[in-house]
């Protein structure tokens, strides 16, 4: 089970990393399914209490439906459209004051990419339309 993973940027926002970065992430939920021998990350236990044990799909799964059928069925697509490109704005309104406010404009562009990866779900956008609209998230061809 892979429960760890390497990533080494050698751009990140369109700027050349000098020298190359690296970051190394593992993901909690596979940790723990490794040393409670699971296979399932909704077998995990969340607690084990007076009145029985309370597994991770006790507590999330009903959220993960919810959201999954949000992001790809019902999110609304020409609202979406409307906050990526709001986002943006600010973020760049931001970025070209007198005395830029970085951190911010940082928030802006994280909304913004949320909104783009819902527009993803929903299939809202042409690979063409992606690269303008996100080139740092654009597919090869």
């Amino acid at each position: 089970m892979e429960v760890t993973q390497f990533t080494y940027f050698q751009q990140v926002g369109g700027l050349e990393c000098k020298p190359v970065t690296g970051e190394i992430t593992y993901g909690l939920e596979r940790l723990a399914m490794y040393i409670q021998g699971v296979d399932s990350v909704y077998d995990l236990v969340w607690s084990d209490g007076p009145l029985g044990k309370t597994t991770y799909g006790d507590v999330f799964h009903q959220n993960e439906v919810e959201q999954s059928t949000y992001n790809f069925e019902y999110a609304d697509v020409d609202f979406l459209f409307t906050c990526f490109e709001q986002y943006e704005k600010e973020a760049q309104q931001l970025l070209a004051l007198e005395t830029p406010l970085p951190l911010p404009a940082y928030e802006r562009i994280l909304k913004a990419a949320h909104s783009f990866n819902l527009l993803d779900a929903r299939k809202a956008i042409s690979r063409h339309r992606a690269s303008a609209l996100y080139p740092a998230h654009s597919h090869p061809d």
